[in-house]
């Protein structure tokens, strides 16, 4: 799928690509509405008809991504209570294989993500994924989520890279486009990237499952 010897440099977003999203979606999606909705004495559909069109507004920004922001917002300790479902964090099948196969390849190995510093933290430390990377890459300390033209300008400016010799595989399709319009060459989606959803149809980029998909040649 992937002509390897065309490739420099491998950038890999996290939540969704390597990590199982349904610990985020349940936790934005059902925690967050129930500790919403114990603050203010509502009930948990009170509580996500409220919060729906603000998470909806915040989309594709960087305010999305920011646990500080949501803290303030919503009055609650966003970082204390994804570390009460932190149990629920987990790397995709394969995911570890494809590290292990890309960092003996020799080729440059970046974690490119939006996640806010207090959530990369707490991932990393449940999964040690750290360990393969290069860098690692917040989109925070840019300012700009990678949805963001900005944001593929100040990596390379920081990061320098070919862009007709780099990979980048996220789940967000948002992300993918905009990675596109910046003239990254090589872009792969994630069509499975919360265990407990359905498996997406994509269409607009080539799109794997696991990460089995992306081996052959390394």
């Amino acid at each position: 799928m992937i002509a390897w010897q065309q490739i420099d440099t491998v950038l890999l977003d996290m939540d969704g690509t390597l990590l199982d999203l349904n610990f985020d979606n349940h936790f934005w999606q059902e925690f967050v509405p129930l500790r919403f909705a114990q603050l203010h004495q509502l009930s948990v559909e009170q509580a996500k008809q409220q919060l729906a069109p603000r998470f909806k507004a915040m989309e594709g920004q960087l305010e999305w991504y920011c646990l500080d922001y949501w803290s303030r917002e919503l009055q609650l300790n966003i970082a204390g209570l994804k570390l009460e479902l932190a149990g629920l964090i987990a790397v995709h099948p394969h995911v570890t294989e494809f590290l292990e196969l890309v960092r003996g390849s020799g080729k440059r190995l970046l974690l490119v993500t939006n996640a806010h510093q207090d959530s990369l933290n707490l991932k990393m430390e449940k999964t040690c994924l750290h360990a393969f990377f290069d860098e690692i890459i917040i989109s925070h300390d840019f300012g700009l989520a990678k949805e963001q033209q900005g944001f593929w300008q100040a990596l390379q400016d920081r990061h320098v890279f070919e862009k007709q010799r780099t990979l980048l595989v996220d789940d967000s399709l948002a992300v993918l486009r905009s990675a596109q319009a910046f003239g990254i060459a090589h872009l792969v989606s994630i069509s499975k990237p919360d265990s407990q959803a359905p498996k997406k149809h994509i269409t607009e980029f080539a799109a794997i499952e696991d990460f089995r998909a992306l081996m052959p040649g390394l």
